[in-house]
């Protein structure tokens, strides 16, 4: 009797030792080893499941010496005694660990290109009014309503208009996208299948992050797929589709410059207006939007936009897609409507501290967010509560700092990570942050001096204001928050420097 194992095949589960468990059991007789998606719960992988009577059982943290046990059914928990994993509201991750990520037919199977085949038959303003009823707003940092950036491009006169999804996830401690190209591409490929009928596009691109290797093999051949089975196609006519690879720019995370690096030239921010929808790749009418937000623009088409509108908070609509990682027990990914704090998230997701470890802080939105100490957790995941706070939510990612955490020290870090980065074309970006780095150095060494810190607000706040671009005018958050909240490590910085 074949016994038939499922794997993750995604980057972190064979980081973590999936291909490990691969590898030992490949000439296993009588075995059938099915590699998948990923749940996202990486603290659990290499996760092995199998079949049972009442639904998958798993196996976390296996070993090569497991699979006796595993072909026995024994010491196997069901999915619903993983907190982790039944807690959570999942739609755009729900078949997450049990796709076959390059399998369009077992897509279909799942319910998959259903919303492409519904759009076929709608108008391009009936999409867009179906976006705007959803209350969707995009998921790369900005939140901009997605019905109006596509509105826009739709009403805007051209002979060529594209579609572009933004896979360039440079923000430390954030995968969702990666996950999505890597374990379902169709999702991501539907997406914007529906947003080029919308505009009227007929040419599209995925810019994937050159650290994604997996990711952009997992979509070319995806698209490749979809090719022969017909299935790329707007309006009856082909629709052309690319992965173009990233030279490893952070900032080509902004969208205009993201354009400039995907016509060949170096990733630099433009100034705006005019905007990509108006005159955006090559000058033609361009929607930019992230992974996460083509792939969430499926699911509304394929439930409806009352679905979507009766998830979240008033002007949150929706799920948010959360990254947790640092020093947690649970490092992953959730899936949960927008609205729970964030203490709540930590504790009920997060599984708390990792041992030996004592909370100090929290950095929410990416190596730009701001820190949040004990005091300020109940903050309320999602944009406007974040955008009120003077936070941003940015792409979801969630990095916990203990104790031992030197404040300085990650001070100068994010404002280093800030000036390397720099694409150079606005001065309070390109100097600001080369300045504040040095001042940062100077404290960390214990040789600087109270009209350093003063210089530090000062310059950070003239980032804030003038900078092109949010890589700038977000730049000094990571600074500004650590003083604010552990002022006191800086000051005895100070200190040291009058002893």
């Amino acid at each position: 009797m074949i016994t038939t194992l499922y794997l993750s095949n995604d980057t972190s589960a064979r980081a973590a030792g999936a291909d490990r468990l691969a590898h030992a059991w490949e000439r296993e007789p009588d075995l059938q080893l099915i590699r998948t998606s990923s749940r996202g719960a990486f603290f659990l992988e290499p996760l092995v499941e199998c079949d049972g009577p009442a639904g998958r059982l798993l196996w976390p943290r296996a070993t090569p010496g497991d699979l006796p046990r595993i072909r026995a059914g024994i010491g196997g928990v069901q999915l619903s005694d993983v907190p982790f994993l039944a807690q959570q509201q999942r739609f755009v991750f729900s078949r997450f660990g049990q796709a076959e990520p390059l399998s369009l037919t077992q897509y279909r199977a799942d319910g998959g290109w259903q919303a492409a085949d519904r759009a076929a038959g709608w108008s391009p303003e009936t999409i867009i009014q179906e976006m705007k009823a959803s209350g969707l707003r995009g998921r790369g940092g900005a939140a901009f309503p997605v019905w109006n950036k596509w509105d826009i491009a739709r009403r805007t006169a051209s002979d060529q208009k594209y579609v572009v999804a933004n896979a360039d996830e440079g923000d430390a401690g954030t995968y969702c996208d990666r996950m999505i190209m890597e374990g379902e591409p169709f999702r991501l490929i539907e997406g914007m299948l529906i947003c080029a009928k919308a505009i009227g596009a007929d040419c599209g691109y995925i810019y994937c992050r050159w650290e994604y290797p997996a990711a952009a093999g997992a979509m070319r051949a995806a698209i490749s797929e979809a090719e022969r089975a017909g299935a790329l196609a707007v309006e009856g006519r082909p629709f052309r589709l690319e992965v173009f690879r990233g030279a490893g720019s952070y900032v080509c995370g902004e969208e205009t410059a993201l354009l400039s690096s995907l016509e060949g030239g170096r990733g630099m921010v433009k100034v705006r207006p005019p905007y990509p929808a108006v005159a955006g790749l090559y000058g033609k009418p361009t929607v930019v939007s992230n992974v996460l937000t083509f792939a969430t623009v499926t699911e509304i088409v394929s439930r409806g936009a009352a679905w979507h509108a009766a998830l979240g908070t008033e002007r949150s609509k929706g799920t948010v897609a959360l990254q947790l990682g640092g020093r947690i027990r649970q490092p992953g990914l959730i899936e949960i409507p927008f609205g729970s704090t964030l203490r709540e998230v930590l504790e009920r997701f997060g599984g708390g501290m990792a041992d030996g470890g004592r909370f100090k802080a929290v950095q929410v939105g990416g190596p730009l967010g701001s820190l949040f100490p004990e005091s300020q957790l109940d903050i309320h995941l999602c944009f406007d509560a974040f955008n009120d706070a003077g936070a941003v939510l940015g792409h979801g990612g969630i990095v916990v700092f203990d104790d031992q955490t030197d404040m300085v020290e990650l001070a100068r870090h994010y404002m280093t990570f800030t000036a390397e980065e720099s694409c150079g074309t606005c001065s309070p970006c390109r100097i600001g942050s080369v300045r504040s780095r040095e001042l940062l150095e100077r404290i960390e060494r214990g040789q600087g001096t109270p009209a350093d810190l003063e210089l530090l607000a000062d310059l950070g706040e003239t980032m804030k204001a003038t900078s092109l671009c949010a890589h700038g005018a977000r730049g000094p958050y990571p600074v500004l928050t650590a003083i604010e909240h552990f002022g006191r490590e800086f000051r005895n910085r100070l200190d040291q420097a009058d002893a």
